[in-house]
């Protein structure tokens, strides 16, 4: 059966979250099928936008205040998952589109399966060779190193120093994230150091074949002035460096926690972070500090002895909402196109159509099948 509506529901996370699709969307939407689209009220607020932006665009759109309603409709859309709890209350044969993270979410992912919807991962949508579809690489590497170098100048004593040795960043995972990570770091280094002539910063990207080496893993950690990752796992509950190795940092080091993968004890085994004893940084809090509270609030399972000045955030794209959401219209048209004229029951990962193939492996049935 064809998808009759469509719900767009805002983000009820953190305050600072602002994004929401912007009017334009709506417009492409209308033009292309007659599908009923729900919005609710309020939607689009936090960048400015308004009701008649929106209805400028297209005047069908319905604003409802019930988030109940929205989330019965055929197919809710919405960037940051919602609550286990609302998802429970989705009605079953529904279709839940959004950034859903099965590899380091086992217990939603239960209650994806226990709540009998369909699930469609904004996260997992990959072209054949396994390059992201749905994402804004710039915004979430660009954002983080930036907020990290600001922290490190107040924390490095000799950070203006000509004398000082150049600044090292020392990051693990080599992916598109990382890989975009270095850009940002290459591009602020050179725009706070060239024309100064100060030594600028070393950036080096560690392959696993050396992580795992504990004792030069120890040496290269002695001299890193910013330790990021930007891994990406396959099995959340794995550690890629114990909490005794973030000891070997100078403490005036930085971590930057770019991927911001949470803590669950209710996964068995639990889920934790890449590095252990990292804190969990939300949009509002995203800087933490060695003696924050939010190092307590790690499950007490986990190792946090040895702490550093911490830089993590949950929605790292949310920093520029404008450029982001952009993004994420032009990305998200063609799957939208195919499950609008499609029924989603026949959408194949066998398809001859590569777009409809990676969305046929965005879904929880095919990670469990494949993982």
């Amino acid at each position: 059966m064809r998808i009759r509506s469509l719900a767009f529901p805002r983000m009820h996370k953190e305050e600072a979250e602002k994004r929401d699709f912007l009017p334009t969307l709506f417009g492409k939407i209308g033009r292309m099928s007659d599908v009923k689209i729900f919005v609710e009220r309020g939607y689009g607020s936090g960048m400015g936008y308004r009701e008649k932006d929106y209805l400028a665009r297209n005047p069908k759109l319905v604003f409802l205040d019930s988030l109940e309603e929205l989330y019965k409709k055929d197919t809710v859309i919405v960037i940051r998952t919602p609550e286990e709890d609302v998802i429970h209350r989705m009605r079953k044969g529904s279709t839940l589109f959004s950034m859903l993270h099965y590899e380091t979410r086992p217990v939603r992912n239960r209650v994806i399966e226990e709540t009998g919807i369909k699930t469609y991962s904004m996260d997992a949508l990959k072209d054949d060779e396994g390059n992201r579809l749905f994402v804004f690489f710039k915004g979430t590497s660009f954002s983080a190193v930036k907020v990290a170098m600001d922290e490190l100048k107040k924390k490095h004593p000799h950070f203006y120093s000509p004398l000082r040795e150049l600044l090292r960043v020392s990051l693990i995972g080599c992916g598109p994230v990382g890989q975009t990570a270095i850009r940002a770091f290459q591009k602020l280094s050179d725009a706070e150091f060239l024309e100064k002539g100060l030594p600028g910063m070393l950036i080096t990207a560690f392959p696993r074949s050396v992580v795992r080496d504990k004792k030069r893993m120890a040496t290269l950690l002695t001299m890193t002035d910013i330790l990021v990752d930007a891994s990406g796992r396959r099995d959340g509950s794995k550690i890629i460096l114990p909490n005794t190795m973030l000891g070997y940092l100078p403490k005036h080091s930085i971590i930057l926690d770019i991927t911001a993968d949470p803590y669950d004890t209710k996964a068995d085994p639990p889920s934790v972070k890449a590095f252990e004893g990292v804190p969990y940084g939300t949009m509002e809090r995203y800087v933490i500090e060695e003696n924050d509270p939010l190092y307590d609030e790690i499950p007490p399972c986990v190792d946090t002895t040895n702490r550093r000045l911490c830089v993590s955030c949950n929605a790292w794209p949310g920093f520029d909402p404008e450029r982001c959401m952009k993004r994420y219209e032009s990305q998200l048209m063609p799957f939208l196109k195919i499950l609008l004229e499609r029924d989603p029951s026949n959408i194949s990962d066998k398809s001859d159509f590569p777009f409809e193939r990676a969305l046929a492996r965005s879904t929880l049935k095919y990670f469990r099948a494949h993982s």
